[in-house]
């Protein structure tokens, strides 16, 4: 079996593990900066909103070996607007200006004609309009507001409202997160971009839903036990589907990565970006806050209850008072008999829900004998 592999069968039998719900402030502290650093670029820079959303006019000229930074130029000074220009597989040029209207058009097709040396009548051009782009975010809008409310109800029906309000804040904050990031690096929004944006919601849900269930299984009765607080319960949750979780991760990024990186950075895809950089970074802040947030979230408004105060009291009094007298504790002794380790055997082996890095301490009045080793 790989490192990896053996690594996830021990996360998940509870072996080891690492305290996500203990260092939550850490990724809470995290998560609220990133957030920040995005809406401060949200406000500052602003999202640069594509030719659909501000309406303008699409030039597309047959093959020429004018360069596109010549382009670019020859359409900016014309127009008086930034162009994009790309260049099209036939060796053409599609040349787009913002904010342009029916009369100008005409004149910058002319331009362009005599630039480019190409006859005016073989440049296509066409107008878009900013009322379709309002459209397009007003139908994303509803479409948005509609999942999350059937996300909400959904959850709060199969498991429960704390769960279901946990996830509408990690949905919130990925959204918040991808949006922020294009602000920051400045690619053109597009109706591309709304549809990544709303591909991730699903990709961050599916993680989190993963956790959740796991989570329920492992609390069903559970203050009839003095075994384990639910806290621990769903760090050990988050712990055995943690290798599951970067595996899905890993798999659904590296393509997108190669989208991203290969085809829009090497190749010169920009079309390509609109979506991938959406898809790229919702599918990272998904995962991230699945783990780190969705989780800890659930279990902070859980602790809350009386009832779940009232077992941490009960458990962590059964953890002192066996303490005090040597003993293991229930967790400890319920973890040893699952791995057929009786309770005199050496502690070499960490106990279930151990953490990754942390050294484990023998319980008093166990282990080696003092004396000569054998």
């Amino acid at each position: 079996m790989s490192r990896l592999g053996n690594l996830g069968a021990r996360l998940y039998r509870g072996e080891v593990g690492y305290d996500f719900i203990g260092n939550r402030k850490i990724w809470y502290g995290i998560s609220i900066l990133i957030t920040i650093t995005a809406i401060v670029g949200l406000v500052v820079s602003g999202l640069n909103m594509g030719i659909e959303f501000k309406g303008g006019a699409v030039f597309t000229t047959p093959k020429t070996s004018v360069s596109v930074e010549k382009a670019e130029d020859l359409a900016s000074t014309s127009s008086g607007h930034q162009a994009i220009v790309q260049k099209l597989g036939n060796g053409g040029l599609r040349i787009q200006i913002t904010e342009v209207d029916t009369s100008k058009s005409d004149a910058i097709k002319g331009d362009l004609s005599k630039g480019l040396s190409v006859p005016e009548e073989k440049i296509a051009a066409d107008l878009v309009g900013p009322s379709w782009g309002e459209q397009i975010a007003n139908k994303a809008w509803t479409g948005l507001g509609v999942f999350m409310v059937l996300v909400v109800i959904y959850l709060a029906i199969a498991f429960e409202w704390r769960m279901a309000i946990a996830a509408l804040v990690a949905l919130i904050h990925d959204i918040t997160i991808t949006v922020g990031i294009y602000a920051l690096v400045g690619f053109e929004v597009t109706p591309g971009t709304v549809i990544g944006l709303l591909t991730i919601l699903g990709y961050s849900l599916y993680d989190t839903v993963v956790v959740f269930d796991s989570l329920k299984e492992g609390t069903k009765g559970i203050t009839k036990q003095t075994r384990w607080t639910y806290s621990e319960i769903a760090n050990r949750s988050i712990n055995g589907t943690l290798v599951r979780s970067i595996n899905t991760t890993i798999v659904a990024l590296l393509p997108v990565a190669g989208l991203l990186f290969i085809g829009g950075g090497v190749l010169g895809a920009g079309m390509l970006n609109d979506i991938s950089l959406a898809l790229f970074v919702g599918l990272a802040a998904g995962a991230y806050s699945s783990i780190f947030i969705a989780t800890p979230l659930v279990a902070d408004l859980k602790e809350r209850e009386p009832q779940m105060k009232a077992l941490k009291k009960r458990v962590l009094a059964k953890r002192a008072a066996a303490a005090a007298k040597g003993e293991l504790s229930e967790a400890e002794q319920s973890d040893r008999a699952d791995r057929g380790v009786t309770q005199d055997a050496a502690p070499d082996a960490a106990p279930a829900g151990a953490v990754v890095g942390q050294r484990q301490e023998p319980p008093r009045g166990h282990g080696r004998t003092p004396g000569k080793r054998r």
